[in-house]
């Protein structure tokens, strides 16, 4: 997927439309008069909707969409007509699409079903018609409620990816030189930091026609919880991935210490992200032999499955391949 074509984040300004106001009209005819109140109720203003397609993988059809504005409900009419309600307006959204208010920050729902629908803004009720307000005492009320406004709110929309596998390193450890030798995925591959800046996902083939997905995302480094270098952009994408595959070079200082740090960036952003099987691949095996394998093999971290793996070199490919596996259908 290109990455001018990957947008995961977008912030809009949402306008629900107005209720319709309520009619104050008294019965009139040839033969009526002094007829009594038959105001109808006005229309309810336009809501704005949220709706999951599985076939979307970004959020690009909402980037240039600044501003929603539903339509505003009509107004009631004679003869307990109520008024036409505001067209609703439905963004169509990825799953995994999760609303944000931008004031206060605080999520206030996700997008998981195709076909799901959540009210992003609703619009304002309609006014009642004079018919409601008739009684004993007041036989002909010559007033009806005002339709509700609507509501102008600002909204962050963010994206989370989904895929079976998601790969959790520093930069540089290898994650897209994996993708692109696993799948079709041609990531931007170099030697500097953040050469991946969003997603890049990738169809794995497995035995007999068999497949998974996997998700290279931007690289984490120490405080990204704090928002540190590509930060929560890496950190969302991980939430919505079955296994986690950590990607460490056997080159490292220290491959406990580099273990830690992204365990717990995880653990801060999120504790939950803990709960998730995890998998060491360590990276770049073909520079190193048999004997100074060995002796890194104290260094693992313990209580997690590894492997000794080169992208480049082919080595353990396959092996990998088959733990991932494994992992993803436990």
């Amino acid at each position: 997927m290109p990455q001018q074509n990957f947008v995961d984040y977008v912030k809009i300004c949402c306008r629900s439309g107005a209720g319709g106001a309520g009619s104050a009209h008294l019965h009139r005819n040839r033969q009526t008069t002094k007829g009594g109140p038959d105001g109808g109720d006005g229309g309810r203003g336009g809501h704005i909707i949220l709706k999951g397609n599985k076939n979307l993988w970004t959020l690009l059809h909402l980037k240039y969409r600044k501003h929603v504005i539903a339509e505003s409900g009509e107004g009631g009419s004679s003869n307990l007509k109520s008024g036409k309600e505001g067209e609703d307006i439905i963004l169509e959204v990825p799953l995994g699409t999760v609303a944000r208010d931008v004031e206060s920050g605080e999520i206030e729902f996700e997008i998981t079903e195709h076909d799901e629908e959540v009210i992003f803004v609703a619009g304002g009720r309609g006014g009642l018609g004079n018919d409601h307000f008739k009684s004993p005492t007041n036989q002909t009320p010559r007033y009806a409620q005002p339709g509700e406004p609507g509501k102008t709110e600002w909204k962050i929309l963010e994206l989370k990816v989904l895929a079976d596998v998601g790969l959790v390193g520093f930069p540089n450890a290898g994650k897209s030189t994996l993708l692109s030798v696993l799948s079709a995925a041609k990531p931007k591959i170099a030697n500097y930091e953040f050469t991946t800046l969003v997603p890049n996902l990738g169809i794995v083939s497995y035995r007999d026609t068999r497949s998974f997905i996997m998700a290279d995302i931007p690289g984490i480094i120490e405080n990204a919880h704090e928002g540190k270098g590509l930060g929560h952009r890496f950190l969302r994408h991980i939430e919505r991935n079955s296994v986690l595959l950590f990607m460490i070079p056997c080159d490292t200082d220290s491959i406990k210490k580099e273990y830690a740090i992204l365990l717990n960036e995880l653990k801060l952003f999120n504790p939950e992200l803990l709960d998730k099987p995890r998998i060491l691949a360590l990276t770049k095996s073909d520079l190193i032999d048999d004997e100074l394998r060995e002796l890194l093999q104290p260094e693992v971290p313990e209580g997690i499955p590894y492997l000794f793996i080169s992208s480049v070199a082919q080595k353990g490919i396959t092996e990998l391949k088959d733990l991932l596996w494994e992992t993803i259908n436990k």
